[in-house]
């Protein structure tokens, strides 16, 4: 008989005060690891530090403060923001669904496998922004290339992490549906989707941080908008403050993305045991 002692800790068991106490101490923590290292870089770049790394042709933490004010205060900026988010979240939101489809195919369709499966594996080891020079010749606008950049840096994580997901999936539960009456779409609803949650959200993740490095460097080749492109353009005037604030805003909307992925991927999984994680 299993007893309260001996039952797995979760979520539901651990107090709440406890749960609290211990977000707000990981919360100030990294708060405190961001704090020490602007801290840091302030001290090396004011005082010119120079030993092999030159610091001392870098712009201090309140150029870059200054600049970054100036930037917030420009429409420029927002439109800059908005068509790189905008590209991203298209890019990214076709690779999930088109990843998710061909994922799941090439793990259960020996057929699908057999056509789909060569030609994405020749493609796969080829880096996105390798594709630039064709999707210029290709696309009939640059914007539409772009997202084409972007679709296939997330692609391919995506559809990888999907397809390993099914094939790690126990056959007893196929089985289990089938034994009762089940069919092909009540094994795709109640087994294959909610099974492969965990490893397709961490595919997501990864997919999502892709995209980011792919539609930045695409934006900086042929973007005429986007954070990309006008922290290029900084770079190119020597506007050094100007290119980390392009540097800052691409680290926060990594961030964000990020962040919102892997709170989805909580909300949707909520139904594993996370024991170990709410009593660290």
């Amino acid at each position: 008989m299993t007893t309260l002692a001996s039952r797995p800790t979760t979520e539901a068991t651990v107090p709440r005060a406890t749960r609290a106490r211990g977000g707000w101490r990981h919360r100030a923590l990294r708060a405190a690891s961001v704090l020490a290292a602007i801290g840091l870089w302030q001290v090396l770049t004011a005082n010119g530090f120079r030993f092999w790394l030159r610091f001392d042709t870098l712009p201090t933490v309140t150029e870059i403060g200054a600049a970054l004010g100036h930037r917030l205060g420009t429409a420029a900026y927002w439109l800059d923001l908005a068509q790189s988010l905008i590209r991203i979240l298209t890019g990214f939101g076709l690779a999930a669904v088109v990843g998710v489809i061909t994922g799941i195919l090439l793990a259960r369709s020996p057929v699908f496998a057999d056509v789909f499966g060569p030609p994405a594996e020749l493609l796969r080891p080829i880096p996105a922004i390798a594709i630039v020079p064709v999707a210029i010749l290709l696309f009939p606008s640059d914007e539409a290339g772009i997202v084409a950049i972007t679709f296939l840096a997330a692609y391919f994580p995506i559809m990888v992490s999907t397809r390993h997901a099914v094939r790690a999936l126990p056959t007893i539960w196929e089985d289990s549906v089938r034994t009762l009456g089940g069919g092909r779409w009540d094994v795709l609803r109640q087994v294959v989707l909610p099974g492969i949650l965990p490893g397709l959200f961490g595919g997501l993740s990864v997919g999502m941080g892709v995209a980011w490095i792919c539609v930045i460097s695409a934006e900086m080749i042929s973007g005429r908008l986007g954070v990309g492109y006008r922290t290029w353009q900084a770079y190119t005037v020597l506007d050094y403050p100007a290119v980390f604030v392009g540097i800052i805003t691409i680290g926060v909307l990594g961030f964000g993305t990020a962040a919102a992925i892997e709170l989805i991927g909580r909300r949707a999984t909520r139904w594993l045991p996370r024991g170990e994680e709410t009593t660290r």
